[in-house]
């Protein structure tokens, strides 16, 4: 058994330095794990999350095996969630297109559906919305519309032979650890980064292991229903990395915790995805759906430094939504030479 596995499976739960994460990804590489080894490590880290100097080691670990990030993307911010909690439709990325609606620089990660119905790149399929596959078609993509999706190529390699080893076990089953602290994988050099936390129970690790980020601006946000976004009808805390306060966002107008998910539900049956999604950035959704994607919207012109209030940056994004600026940007995005043309699929 690898020594990492003994240290996370041990009584002790001893840390696992940078080296020794070193040498299990080397093995993983090379094939030269036991059978079972990866499944034990994966269904051990998502029983139970490491402590922070654990999670850090294995954070650096990975980076160091990846090619440096020579771009910096100054006002540039990402939206993405640790996933799990209440289903709801697609907020992030709506959030993501109303922010750069309104002037932020975004670069929105994502993946395919693990908790989900449709995830953030299930959704981009649809709509007909190509992710990038480097950085340097990234930031085409930042420069022409102000928005990019990257796909896969900002994660470590890692991962997917992680997925690859466990075969036929699907990684969904066994990998809500990678889901959790997916949002410190991706290596995009955004300036600041604002991640939903579903279950409330990993904000304390996850707090301090985005203290140890120095690149950018990290807002972990959590409300009492574990959606993993800001939302609008329930009080919100932003953690933040920088040293300051947390930031408390209050309800307004105050709802119910059923009234609510009610409300930001994914698509049901017989519902056509991109329909329901353009129609919350037509301004054509409940009320309460409208007003969460434009908080999370103004969160990310807040948090990137393009504005400075919340009051201003709420009326801004409010503004690109029912001016219809987000809902072209999306136009204007599925228009694009690179799309790629995907039948409509309606919600099972």
């Amino acid at each position: 058994m690898h020594e990492v596995l003994r240290a996370l499976i041990g009584r002790d739960r001893a840390v696992v330095d940078q080296e020794m994460w070193g040498s299990f990804w080397d093995q993983l590489r090379d094939g030269a794990l036991r059978s079972g080894e990866t499944v034990a490590l994966l269904s051990s880290l998502s029983t139970r999350m490491p402590d922070r100097d654990t999670l850090v080691a294995m954070l650096r670990s990975l980076d160091e095996r990846r090619p440096a990030v020579a771009a910096r993307l100054d006002r540039t911010a990402n939206i993405v969630g640790t996933g799990g909690g209440p289903a709801t439709f697609n907020i992030s990325t709506a959030a993501a297109f109303v922010a750069a609606a309104l002037g932020v620089r975004i670069v929105k990660t994502g993946s395919r559906a693990y908790t989900s119905t449709c995830g953030s790149h299930d959704l981009l399929d649809r709509l007909g919305i190509r992710t990038t596959t480097s950085y340097e078609q990234t930031d085409d993509l930042l420069e022409r519309f102000g928005i990019a999706f990257p796909g896969n190529f900002v994660y470590p390699r890692e991962v997917a032979l992680l997925a690859r080893s466990i075969v036929p076990m699907d990684l969904r089953m066994i990998g809500g650890f990678i889901n959790s602290v997916g949002p410190f994988l991706a290596a995009v050099p955004v300036s600041a980064q604002l991640v939903g936390v579903s279950d409330h129970s990993l904000l304390p690790t996850l707090g301090r292991v985005a203290a140890t980020v120095a690149d950018r601006r990290i807002w972990l946000c959590s409300n009492e229903l574990g959606v993993d976004e800001l939302v609008s009808s329930v009080d919100n805390v932003v953690l933040t990395n920088d040293g300051t306060d947390a930031i408390r966002l209050r309800a307004e107008p105050p709802g119910t915790a059923a009234d609510a998910l009610a409300l930001l539900r994914p698509t049901g049956e017989g519902e056509d995805v991109v329909d329901h999604f353009l129609g919350v950035l037509s301004g054509a959704g409940p009320a309460l759906a409208t007003r969460t994607v434009c908080l999370n919207a103004a969160a990310l012109a807040v948090a990137s430094g393009l504005i400075d209030g919340w009051p201003e940056a709420i009326r801004a994004a409010d503004d690109a939504l029912r001016s219809g600026a987000a809902r072209d940007l999306v136009d204007r995005l599925r228009a694009h030479p690179a799309r790629r043309a995907i039948p409509t699929v309606r919600a099972r």
